[in-house]
């Protein structure tokens, strides 16, 4: 028996990075996967992945950032699998690395919207199939820079930040209805977007990309950046019956960054 076993999860920017281990390791621990995205092809192609090892899993092309995207995701999830266990609102675009006066304002509705107004939204329409179902849990993929800032990322550090404030909302509202809410908060995660957002870092500092590195390196006690896997266990212990008694809470998966 899996953690996740005979649970109906969606899973949210799941087309690649982080989402996409998240539906892959939720799927590999017994849950049905509902994998939402912007991306038609790398979406269905995640999707095709779980099925092919073994796992449930049904592509569904969405922005989940609008009313209409968010809602037609849970009809969808509903309609294939008669309810929602488990929401893990993962999609966002971190938006531009920029002096805040050079920060043009569009880029900033676009930043809050995609990581934050998602994840409201997508929250609006799964709880009314939890509390259906009888509960569920949410789990929020927020950010270290939410807690601790990080410079030339404005949008990004207040959207994560606001998703911080809806994890703690949620919980106190929705814990009378058996609804867990959670959130993980990834301090430097290896990939493409740590990579491509250190080189905009060292830019703007006038230093080598490499020293830019070293300095996230550094930072962490266990001097090394943490993976998409990290975070997708850390999520699907989560969304288990192990984290029964856990609600509120926004859990660093860091190397033991303090902040």
């Amino acid at each position: 028996m899996g953690l996740l076993s005979g649970r109906i999860a969606v899973v949210t920017g799941a087309s690649k990075g982080i989402g996409r281990v998240i539906g892959q390791v939720f799927a590999s621990e017994g849950a049905a996967v509902v994998c939402a995205a912007r991306s038609a092809g790398l979406v269905e192609q995640a999707a095709a992945e779980i099925v092919q090892s073994g796992g449930r899993a049904l592509p569904i092309v969405a922005d989940v950032s609008t009313e209409e995207g968010a809602r037609s995701v849970m009809d969808r999830a509903e309609a294939a699998f008669g309810r929602v266990d488990c929401l893990v609102n993962n999609a966002g675009d971190g938006g531009p690395t920029a002096p805040v006066q050079d920060y043009p304002l569009d880029d900033w509705h676009y930043t809050i919207d995609s990581c934050l107004t998602s994840s409201y939204l997508c929250a609006r329409f799964a709880v009314p199939l939890m509390m259906r179902a009888g509960g569920g849990a949410i789990v929020n993929v927020t950010s270290m820079a939410g807690r601790r800032g990080l410079a030339y990322r404005v949008g990004y550090c207040s959207a994560k930040a606001g998703q911080m404030g809806l994890t703690h909302g949620l919980a106190l509202e929705l814990g009378p209805h058996n609804i867990r809410v959670n959130a993980v908060a990834p301090g430097a995660v290896e990939g493409d977007r740590i990579d491509r957002m250190i080189a905009a870092q060292a830019g703007l500092r006038g230093i080598a990309v490499e020293v830019m590195r070293q300095a996230f390196v550094d930072r962490a006690p266990l001097k090394r950046m943490a993976t998409a896997n990290d975070v997708a266990w850390a999520a699907a212990f989560l969304c288990s019956e192990h984290a029964r008694n856990i609600s509120g809470q926004v859990i660093p998966v860091n190397a033991g960054e303090a902040g």
